[in-house]
């Protein structure tokens, strides 16, 4: 038998080890697929989902009304109910204008509305051009003013720590003048009118006795 080269062998005992099942264990056990924690992420999904709803949710707007008076601060309502405020200006800076809605009169005062603005606010200010004026409660949104005789600028302006707003004004026409004068007219007239109804019935009257007179 004819002895075969050594390096032969060495070769074909590696290439019998490779196929052999040791190497099988030697690179270790086949890949396993991946095991998913899924409790973790039910924690997760637990955790993460009140926070998405409350931050993609969408709050209801507060009964709030700038035009309304006597109303409970919107913060209050916001924080009694989970509702939401107007964007407010901060405390230290001045407020924004006030918004004049009328000035009329209402048979015996004259009423002043107005809308406040979206800003920190401690008091109102109304006056009239070269007469009366008063500070108004920051939770008012109406006052009435005494009667004014004549054509006159009307102005609100809002006031806090910092300082004043600018004013919003309106023109007041006082329409009630040209009643008195249309009624004291109608009533001259009607007053004229009977003096001289008298006056003719009495000279009637006189010239009728004289000619009674003259026939006797």
């Amino acid at each position: 038998m004819t002895k075969r080269p050594f390096p032969l062998v060495i070769a074909c005992l590696l290439s019998i080890r490779g196929f052999s099942p040791l190497s099988s264990a030697g690179t270790g056990e086949p890949p396993r697929n991946p095991v998913i924690p899924t409790e973790d992420y039910d924690i997760l999904d637990e955790i993460s989902t009140p926070t998405m709803t409350t931050s993609t949710g969408t709050l209801p707007r507060c009964d709030y009304h700038s035009c309304r008076e006597n109303q409970t601060p919107c913060e209050d309502l916001a924080a009694s109910h989970g509702c939401s405020c107007p964007g407010f200006s901060l405390t230290t800076v001045q407020p924004d204008d006030p918004s004049l809605r009328s000035v009329t009169w209402n048979g015996s005062a004259v009423v002043v509305h107005w809308c406040a603005p979206y800003s920190y606010i401690t008091s109102y200010v109304v006056t009239v051009k070269g007469g009366e004026k008063q500070i108004v409660k920051k939770d008012q949104r109406i006052t009435t003013l005494k009667q004014i005789d004549h054509k006159a600028e009307v102005c609100v302006v809002a006031v806090n720590d910092v300082g004043e707003s600018g004013p919003s004004c309106k023109e007041y026409t006082p329409a009630s003048n040209s009643l008195p004068l249309a009624a004291g007219l109608i009533g001259g007239a009607l007053g004229l009118l009977l003096l001289i109804l008298l006056v003719v019935l009495l000279c009637r009257r006189r010239t009728q006795k004289k000619r009674e007179a003259a026939h006797v």
